[in-house]
Protein backbone atom coordinates (compact mmCIF):
# COMPACT_ATOMS: atom_id res chain seq x y z
CA UNK A 1 0.00 0.00 0.00
CA UNK A 2 1.33 3.37 -0.63
CA UNK A 3 1.68 5.95 1.82
CA UNK A 4 0.75 9.65 2.04
CA UNK A 5 2.61 12.53 3.62
CA UNK A 6 0.03 13.58 6.55
CA UNK A 7 -0.81 17.45 5.66
CA UNK A 8 2.37 19.90 6.09
CA UNK A 9 4.07 17.34 8.73
CA UNK A 10 6.44 15.20 8.13
CA UNK A 11 4.66 12.30 9.66
CA UNK A 12 4.09 9.42 6.98
CA UNK A 13 0.77 6.98 6.96
CA UNK A 14 -0.95 4.27 4.60
CA UNK A 15 -2.93 5.75 2.14
CA UNK A 16 -6.22 4.29 4.66
CA UNK A 17 -7.23 4.26 7.98
CA UNK A 18 -8.85 1.70 9.97
CA UNK A 19 -11.15 2.83 11.90
CA UNK A 20 -12.15 0.45 15.03
CA UNK A 21 -15.44 2.33 16.57
CA UNK A 22 -16.72 -1.32 15.69
CA UNK A 23 -14.11 -3.33 17.19
CA UNK A 24 -14.26 -3.76 21.17
CA UNK A 25 -17.63 -5.11 23.21
CA UNK A 26 -21.06 -6.16 21.61
CA UNK A 27 -22.25 -5.16 24.89
CA UNK A 28 -21.66 -1.76 24.63
CA UNK A 29 -23.48 -1.77 21.08
CA UNK A 30 -24.93 -5.12 19.27
CA UNK A 31 -23.25 -4.62 16.04
CA UNK A 32 -19.93 -4.04 17.65
CA UNK A 33 -16.97 -6.99 17.22
CA UNK A 34 -15.89 -8.75 20.36
CA UNK A 35 -12.09 -9.57 20.34
CA UNK A 36 -11.95 -12.88 18.83
CA UNK A 37 -13.81 -11.52 15.62
CA UNK A 38 -11.65 -8.49 15.44
CA UNK A 39 -8.47 -9.89 15.33
CA UNK A 40 -8.89 -11.22 11.60
CA UNK A 41 -9.98 -7.70 10.70
CA UNK A 42 -6.78 -6.00 12.19
CA UNK A 43 -4.43 -9.24 10.58
CA UNK A 44 -6.07 -8.26 7.54
CA UNK A 45 -5.31 -4.96 7.30
CA UNK A 46 -1.62 -5.13 8.91
CA UNK A 47 -0.81 -7.80 5.66
CA UNK A 48 -2.60 -5.54 2.95
CA UNK A 49 -0.07 -2.46 4.49
CA UNK A 50 -2.43 -0.40 6.40
CA UNK A 51 -0.31 1.52 9.46
CA UNK A 52 -3.07 3.56 10.60
CA UNK A 53 -5.27 3.10 12.75
CA UNK A 54 -8.36 5.07 14.19
CA UNK A 55 -9.36 4.44 18.07
CA UNK A 56 -11.10 6.57 20.64
CA UNK A 57 -11.56 6.12 24.63
CA UNK A 58 -15.37 6.46 24.08
CA UNK A 59 -15.82 3.61 21.70
CA UNK A 60 -17.32 0.40 23.93
CA UNK A 61 -15.81 2.65 26.93
CA UNK A 62 -12.46 2.49 26.59
CA UNK A 63 -12.44 -1.27 25.25
CA UNK A 64 -11.78 -0.48 22.13
CA UNK A 65 -8.24 0.60 22.74
CA UNK A 66 -7.85 -2.21 25.15
CA UNK A 67 -8.69 -4.75 22.01
CA UNK A 68 -7.18 -2.68 19.30
CA UNK A 69 -3.76 -2.58 21.27
CA UNK A 70 -3.27 -5.55 22.47
CA UNK A 71 -4.10 -7.16 19.00
CA UNK A 72 -1.64 -4.44 16.78
CA UNK A 73 1.08 -4.90 19.23
CA UNK A 74 1.42 -8.52 19.50
CA UNK A 75 1.30 -8.93 15.47
CA UNK A 76 4.11 -6.01 15.13
CA UNK A 77 5.86 -2.97 16.03
CA UNK A 78 5.32 0.05 17.85
CA UNK A 79 7.06 2.33 15.83
CA UNK A 80 5.51 0.47 12.52
CA UNK A 81 2.25 1.87 13.62
CA UNK A 82 0.27 5.31 13.59
CA UNK A 83 -2.03 5.04 16.08
CA UNK A 84 -4.80 7.65 16.69
CA UNK A 85 -7.27 7.83 19.88
CA UNK A 86 -9.77 10.50 20.88
CA UNK A 87 -10.97 12.31 24.02
CA UNK A 88 -14.37 14.14 24.98
CA UNK A 89 -17.24 12.15 25.46
CA UNK A 90 -18.49 11.12 28.65
CA UNK A 91 -16.32 7.98 30.01
CA UNK A 92 -18.34 7.66 34.13
CA UNK A 93 -20.87 9.33 35.72
CA UNK A 94 -18.65 12.20 36.93
CA UNK A 95 -18.76 15.71 35.70
CA UNK A 96 -15.13 16.27 35.46
CA UNK A 97 -14.91 13.07 33.30
CA UNK A 98 -16.07 13.93 30.23
CA UNK A 99 -15.18 17.42 27.54
CA UNK A 100 -11.54 19.02 27.26
CA UNK A 101 -11.02 20.29 30.82
CA UNK A 102 -7.63 20.34 31.95
CA UNK A 103 -8.40 17.55 34.16
CA UNK A 104 -10.10 15.58 31.93
CA UNK A 105 -7.79 15.33 29.16
CA UNK A 106 -4.56 14.97 31.35
CA UNK A 107 -6.61 12.08 33.12
CA UNK A 108 -7.79 10.60 29.58
CA UNK A 109 -4.22 10.38 27.90
CA UNK A 110 -2.68 9.02 31.00
CA UNK A 111 -5.92 6.25 30.59
CA UNK A 112 -5.59 5.42 26.69
CA UNK A 113 -2.21 4.75 26.66
CA UNK A 114 -2.20 2.48 29.83
CA UNK A 115 -5.13 0.72 27.75
CA UNK A 116 -3.51 0.50 24.27
CA UNK A 117 -0.42 -0.57 26.22
CA UNK A 118 2.03 2.00 24.69
CA UNK A 119 3.70 5.35 26.08
CA UNK A 120 2.56 7.58 23.30
CA UNK A 121 -0.35 8.04 20.77
CA UNK A 122 1.02 9.27 17.24
CA UNK A 123 -1.81 11.46 16.79
CA UNK A 124 -4.38 12.67 19.63
CA UNK A 125 -7.79 14.03 18.46
CA UNK A 126 -10.56 15.92 20.44
CA UNK A 127 -13.74 14.53 19.49
CA UNK A 128 -15.67 17.26 19.27
CA UNK A 129 -15.82 20.75 20.13
CA UNK A 130 -16.33 21.84 24.26
CA UNK A 131 -18.11 25.53 24.73
CA UNK A 132 -18.29 24.85 28.57
CA UNK A 133 -14.18 25.01 28.38
CA UNK A 134 -11.85 28.00 27.68
CA UNK A 135 -10.46 27.35 24.17
CA UNK A 136 -6.77 28.44 26.11
CA UNK A 137 -7.07 26.16 29.00
CA UNK A 138 -7.92 22.74 26.43
CA UNK A 139 -5.03 24.14 23.60
CA UNK A 140 -2.53 24.94 26.88
CA UNK A 141 -2.83 21.30 28.06
CA UNK A 142 -2.76 19.76 24.63
CA UNK A 143 0.61 21.44 24.31
CA UNK A 144 1.81 20.01 27.72
CA UNK A 145 0.42 16.58 26.42
CA UNK A 146 2.49 17.34 23.37
CA UNK A 147 5.50 18.21 25.26
CA UNK A 148 5.45 15.50 27.79
CA UNK A 149 5.66 13.15 24.92
CA UNK A 150 2.52 11.61 24.85
CA UNK A 151 1.32 12.40 21.67
CA UNK A 152 3.11 13.38 18.65
CA UNK A 153 0.44 15.52 16.79
CA UNK A 154 -3.15 16.91 17.88
CA UNK A 155 -6.17 16.84 15.94
CA UNK A 156 -9.94 17.46 15.99
CA UNK A 157 -13.27 16.30 14.50
CA UNK A 158 -16.68 18.04 14.76
CA UNK A 159 -16.73 21.01 14.74
CA UNK A 160 -17.50 24.15 13.13
CA UNK A 161 -14.94 25.93 10.94
CA UNK A 162 -15.16 29.09 12.78
CA UNK A 163 -14.20 26.92 16.28
CA UNK A 164 -11.34 25.10 14.85
CA UNK A 165 -9.92 28.44 13.21
CA UNK A 166 -10.27 30.15 16.51
CA UNK A 167 -8.45 27.05 18.45
CA UNK A 168 -5.29 27.21 16.33
CA UNK A 169 -4.91 31.13 16.27
CA UNK A 170 -5.05 30.79 20.18
CA UNK A 171 -2.20 28.37 19.99
CA UNK A 172 -0.08 29.93 17.24
CA UNK A 173 -0.94 33.15 19.35
CA UNK A 174 0.45 31.26 22.62
CA UNK A 175 3.61 29.54 20.76
CA UNK A 176 1.45 25.99 21.55
CA UNK A 177 0.84 23.10 19.04
CA UNK A 178 -1.41 23.43 16.47
CA UNK A 179 -3.56 21.40 14.98
CA UNK A 180 -2.93 19.16 12.55
CA UNK A 181 -5.53 16.92 11.06
CA UNK A 182 -9.39 17.24 11.09
CA UNK A 183 -11.33 14.30 11.07
CA UNK A 184 -14.74 15.30 9.63
CA UNK A 185 -17.81 12.53 8.30
CA UNK A 186 -18.15 13.15 4.85
CA UNK A 187 -20.40 10.73 2.51
CA UNK A 188 -22.54 11.51 -0.96
CA UNK A 189 -25.28 12.24 1.50
CA UNK A 190 -23.58 14.61 3.62
CA UNK A 191 -20.90 16.99 2.08
CA UNK A 192 -21.23 20.37 4.36
CA UNK A 193 -18.06 20.10 5.29
CA UNK A 194 -16.66 21.08 1.34
CA UNK A 195 -17.65 24.92 2.22
CA UNK A 196 -15.38 26.12 4.60
CA UNK A 197 -13.93 23.33 6.51
CA UNK A 198 -12.23 21.53 3.55
CA UNK A 199 -11.37 25.04 2.01
CA UNK A 200 -9.69 26.08 5.58
CA UNK A 201 -7.43 22.70 6.08
CA UNK A 202 -6.36 23.12 2.69
CA UNK A 203 -5.29 26.65 2.85
CA UNK A 204 -3.45 25.57 5.80
CA UNK A 205 -2.05 22.45 5.14
CA UNK A 206 -3.89 20.44 7.85
CA UNK A 207 -4.64 16.60 6.82
CA UNK A 208 -8.28 15.51 6.20
CA UNK A 209 -8.96 12.25 7.68
CA UNK A 210 -12.78 11.36 6.46
CA UNK A 211 -15.66 8.80 8.07
CA UNK A 212 -18.77 7.23 7.21
CA UNK A 213 -18.27 7.14 3.59
CA UNK A 214 -21.71 5.05 3.70
CA UNK A 215 -23.60 7.36 5.70
CA UNK A 216 -23.81 5.25 8.43
CA UNK A 217 -24.43 2.39 6.16
CA UNK A 218 -27.45 3.68 3.83
CA UNK A 219 -25.56 3.46 1.14
CA UNK A 220 -24.12 0.11 1.76
CA UNK A 221 -26.82 -1.06 -1.08
CA UNK A 222 -28.48 -2.65 2.18
CA UNK A 223 -26.31 -1.94 4.36
CA UNK A 224 -25.77 -3.13 8.16
CA UNK A 225 -29.17 -3.53 9.67
CA UNK A 226 -28.11 -3.98 13.05
CA UNK A 227 -25.79 -0.80 13.29
CA UNK A 228 -28.72 1.36 11.15
CA UNK A 229 -31.04 0.41 14.15
CA UNK A 230 -29.00 1.61 16.71
CA UNK A 231 -27.36 4.46 14.91
CA UNK A 232 -27.86 8.19 16.53
CA UNK A 233 -27.57 9.75 13.04
CA UNK A 234 -30.82 7.32 11.56
CA UNK A 235 -32.73 10.19 11.74
CA UNK A 236 -30.45 12.21 9.30
CA UNK A 237 -30.58 10.16 5.98
CA UNK A 238 -33.56 8.39 4.13
CA UNK A 239 -35.88 11.12 2.38
CA UNK A 240 -36.17 11.07 -1.32
CA UNK A 241 -32.82 12.61 -2.32
CA UNK A 242 -30.72 10.40 -0.18
CA UNK A 243 -32.69 7.53 -1.48
CA UNK A 244 -32.28 8.71 -5.28
CA UNK A 245 -28.15 8.85 -4.37
CA UNK A 246 -28.20 5.76 -3.45
CA UNK A 247 -30.17 4.86 -6.29
CA UNK A 248 -27.35 6.15 -8.78
CA UNK A 249 -25.01 4.62 -6.43
CA UNK A 250 -26.25 1.28 -6.96
CA UNK A 251 -26.70 1.99 -10.46
CA UNK A 252 -23.05 3.27 -11.09
CA UNK A 253 -21.72 0.04 -9.03
CA UNK A 254 -24.10 -2.74 -11.33
CA UNK A 255 -22.67 -0.84 -14.46
CA UNK A 256 -19.00 -1.31 -13.14
CA UNK A 257 -19.51 -4.94 -11.36
CA UNK A 258 -19.24 -3.58 -8.21
CA UNK A 259 -20.72 -3.15 -4.79
CA UNK A 260 -22.86 0.24 -3.81
CA UNK A 261 -20.11 0.40 -0.96
CA UNK A 262 -17.41 0.08 -3.12
CA UNK A 263 -18.84 2.98 -5.83
CA UNK A 264 -19.39 5.11 -2.36
CA UNK A 265 -15.67 4.90 -0.73
CA UNK A 266 -14.57 5.45 -3.85
CA UNK A 267 -16.03 8.89 -4.62
CA UNK A 268 -14.77 10.19 -1.28
CA UNK A 269 -11.42 9.12 -2.67
CA UNK A 270 -12.10 10.61 -6.14
CA UNK A 271 -13.29 14.25 -4.81
CA UNK A 272 -9.38 14.69 -4.10
CA UNK A 273 -10.68 16.81 -0.91
CA UNK A 274 -9.35 13.97 1.33
CA UNK A 275 -5.82 12.96 3.09
CA UNK A 276 -6.78 9.65 3.90
CA UNK A 277 -9.89 8.28 4.07
CA UNK A 278 -11.53 6.36 7.30
CA UNK A 279 -12.91 2.99 6.82
CA UNK A 280 -14.38 0.65 8.71
CA UNK A 281 -14.87 -3.19 7.85
CA UNK A 282 -17.19 -6.09 9.92
CA UNK A 283 -14.68 -9.04 8.23
CA UNK A 284 -11.28 -9.53 6.90
CA UNK A 285 -12.86 -9.57 3.26
CA UNK A 286 -14.22 -5.90 3.99
CA UNK A 287 -10.42 -4.80 3.49
CA UNK A 288 -10.15 -6.55 0.98
CA UNK A 289 -13.06 -4.87 -1.05
CA UNK A 290 -11.73 -1.27 0.30
CA UNK A 291 -8.71 -1.73 -1.49
CA UNK A 292 -10.29 -2.53 -4.61
CA UNK A 293 -12.37 0.77 -3.69
CA UNK A 294 -9.60 2.72 -3.52
CA UNK A 295 -8.43 1.55 -7.09
CA UNK A 296 -11.41 2.38 -8.70
CA UNK A 297 -11.34 6.07 -10.72
CA UNK A 298 -14.92 7.14 -11.70
CA UNK A 299 -15.40 9.26 -14.68
CA UNK A 300 -16.04 12.62 -14.92
CA UNK A 301 -19.62 12.09 -15.74
CA UNK A 302 -19.94 9.42 -13.14
CA UNK A 303 -18.87 12.26 -10.88
CA UNK A 304 -21.48 14.41 -12.11
CA UNK A 305 -24.55 12.08 -11.97
CA UNK A 306 -23.21 11.08 -8.89
CA UNK A 307 -23.63 15.28 -7.50
CA UNK A 308 -26.57 16.06 -8.66
CA UNK A 309 -29.34 15.43 -6.85
CA UNK A 310 -27.27 16.39 -3.92
CA UNK A 311 -28.92 19.61 -1.90
CA UNK A 312 -27.62 21.21 0.99
CA UNK A 313 -28.30 20.42 4.83
CA UNK A 314 -27.84 21.09 8.04
CA UNK A 315 -24.74 20.45 10.16
CA UNK A 316 -24.56 16.99 11.81
CA UNK A 317 -22.85 18.64 14.57
CA UNK A 318 -24.21 18.55 18.32
CA UNK A 319 -21.13 18.47 20.48
CA UNK A 320 -23.24 18.21 23.60
CA UNK A 321 -21.88 15.41 25.64
CA UNK A 322 -24.82 14.10 27.19
CA UNK A 323 -27.31 15.01 24.47
CA UNK A 324 -24.87 13.12 22.10
CA UNK A 325 -24.70 9.95 24.38
CA UNK A 326 -28.58 9.78 24.96
CA UNK A 327 -28.80 9.89 21.44
CA UNK A 328 -27.21 6.64 21.65
CA UNK A 329 -29.17 4.98 24.27
CA UNK A 330 -25.94 5.18 26.33
CA UNK A 331 -26.73 7.33 29.50
CA UNK A 332 -23.57 8.62 31.02
CA UNK A 333 -24.57 6.83 34.50
CA UNK A 334 -24.59 3.42 32.96
CA UNK A 335 -21.23 4.34 30.69
CA UNK A 336 -18.98 2.61 33.28
CA UNK A 337 -20.97 -0.71 33.62
CA UNK A 338 -20.27 -1.02 29.47
CA UNK A 339 -17.04 -2.13 30.04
Amino acid sequence: METVRFGRTGLKTSQLCLGTMGIGSSKWKGWVLDEDRSRPILKKALDVGVTFFDMADWYSTGVNEEVVGRALLSMTERDRLVLATKAFYPMSADPNDQGLSRKHLMRSIDQSLKRIGTDYVDLYIIHAFDPQTPIEETMEALHDIVRAGKARYIGASTMYAWQFAKMNHVAEKNGWTRFVNMQCQYSLLYREEEREMMPYCKDEGIAVTTFSPLARGYLAGGGSQARLAHDMFLEWFGDAIDREIARRVGEVAQARSKTPSQIAQAWVINTGNVTVPIFGADQPEHVEAILDAATIRLTEAEMTYLDEPYRPRDMINDYNPVRRARALSVEPTSLSAVA
